[in-house]
């Protein structure tokens, strides 16, 4: 059976790998050692420069799902969602903030990082996003992104910021009761209720069967935020630019759980053309009659999501994927290459000795691969770099099992 008290995005990782715990959680929580040596006090991190020609923009919302209650804390009553939107500027607008302070606390806590970083100092890292920026005009590709199981929406601002600078509009998603720390209206910060509903199951497949219960809620709350970003009928749109979102080009995406998540989303809403998974396992499995002949991209680590690695639900999963496919890894990589951790500890001279790729190379390879999958499935703009190896990113293996 697998446990851990120490840390959930670890049990997300051991059931993903079907390692045992103390090997997961290892390999998640080796950074504090590390960096203990460093000194990391004074160390001033940033997101880095977004790739496209846009500045970004960035609205927050709150949105409740009146017609469906919390999974995880049902007298809590309805399902609510904290959503940045990102979107293609103009220059102009205050500087937005990464996460408050409360959030960066409890995802350092969670991380085993409370020691060497100081949540003032996660909290501060500087964006690129402005809060206030003038949109440019014309219609723009929505893509809806989930994170991890346990890691709040900050961890992917990278990729956020990168694809509103190409010109899409990001939805990026926290999911109430999900992670280590959300900071809601009126002052509230809710806390993972999910990873002790986890960690209390008894046996490891009931702890699989929940995964697979998230997963599916998170594409019911994508589904959700696509209805009210693109204004239907039955109700107001709840961003003040939805016209900006040309409701004909919709993608998904996540990291770990929410690579799942993209997955189960467009099994169960046509109006999501394209998805992304970045190294998270299918406890949701993809049907069996596929999605549709829509594309998808599987992104992950070589060494856990390489054909006959541990995770067995990438080969099933990729046999039901009935349309143009990719199935990416990347050598010297983690579980969090692609978000925000690895950028933010190489600014602090981190390394993590179990997924030696630098923090750069790291949001290089996830925003030149994801945006390029989206450019040629959303905008129609055919992509060398997915047609195959590329003497750029050496790193990068296209498998074909």
């Amino acid at each position: 059976m697998i446990r851990t008290r120490r840390n959930p995005a670890a049990l997300l990782l051991a059931l993903a790998l079907a390692l045992p715990v103390s090997a997961a959680a290892a390999a998640s929580t080796s950074l504090p050692a590390a960096a203990s040596s460093t000194g990391t006090s004074d160390v001033r991190f940033a997101i880095p420069r977004p790739t496209g020609q846009y500045e970004v923009g960035r609205d927050t919302l709150h949105l409740v799902d009146v017609g469906r209650r919390d999974p995880w804390m049902p007298a809590a009553g309805a399902r609510e969602l904290m959503v940045s939107m990102y979107y293609p500027a103009r220059a102009g607008g205050s500087a937005a903030p990464y996460m408050t302070v409360d959030e960066a606390r409890l995802l350092l806590k969670g991380q085993k990082l409370d020691t060497v970083f100081k949540a003032e100092q996660l909290a501060g890292v500087s964006t690129n996003a402005h809060v206030g920026a003038r949109p440019v005009g014309g219609r723009h590709p929505l893509v809806v992104l989930s994170p991890g199981f346990s890691l709040s929406r900050a961890t992917l601002t990278t990729l956020a910021e990168d694809l509103a600078s190409k010109g899409y509009v990001v939805a990026l998603v926290d999911h109430a009761y999900e992670s280590f720390g959300t900071t809601f209206p009126g002052g509230r910060t809710l806390t993972c209720v999910a990873c002790e509903t986890v960690e209390k199951a008894p046996s490891d497949e009931a702890e699989k069967a929940l995964m697979a219960k998230a997963a599916v809620n998170r594409a019911a709350d994508l589904s959700f935020v696509i209805d009210r970003l693109t204004h239907p009928a039955r109700s107001a749109p709840a961003w003040k630019r939805s016209r900006m979102i040309d409701p004909r080009r919709i993608g998904a995406a996540g990291h770990s759980l929410g690579g799942n998540a993209a997955a189960s989303v467009m099994a169960t809403d046509q109006r999501v053309s394209a998805g992304v998974n970045l190294d998270g396992s299918f406890f949701a499995p993809v049907p069996v009659s596929g999605l549709g002949e829509r594309p998808f991209l599987m992104l992950g680590t070589k060494a856990q999501h390489s054909p006959g690695s541990a995770d067995a639900t990438w080969p099933r999963d990729w046999r039901r994927l009935d349309g143009w496919k990719r199935w990416l890894t990347v050598a010297d990589s983690g579980h969090f290459t692609f978000i925000d951790l690895p950028i933010l500890g190489g600014q602090a001279g981190i390394t993590d000795p179990a997924a030696p790729l630098s923090g750069r190379r790291s949001g290089e390879i996830t925003t030149a691969y994801v945006g390029a999958f989206f450019d040629q499935h959303l905008n129609s703009e055919h992509q060398p770099l997915l047609d195959g190896p590329s003497a750029t990113n050496p790193e990068v293996t296209f498998q074909n099992p």
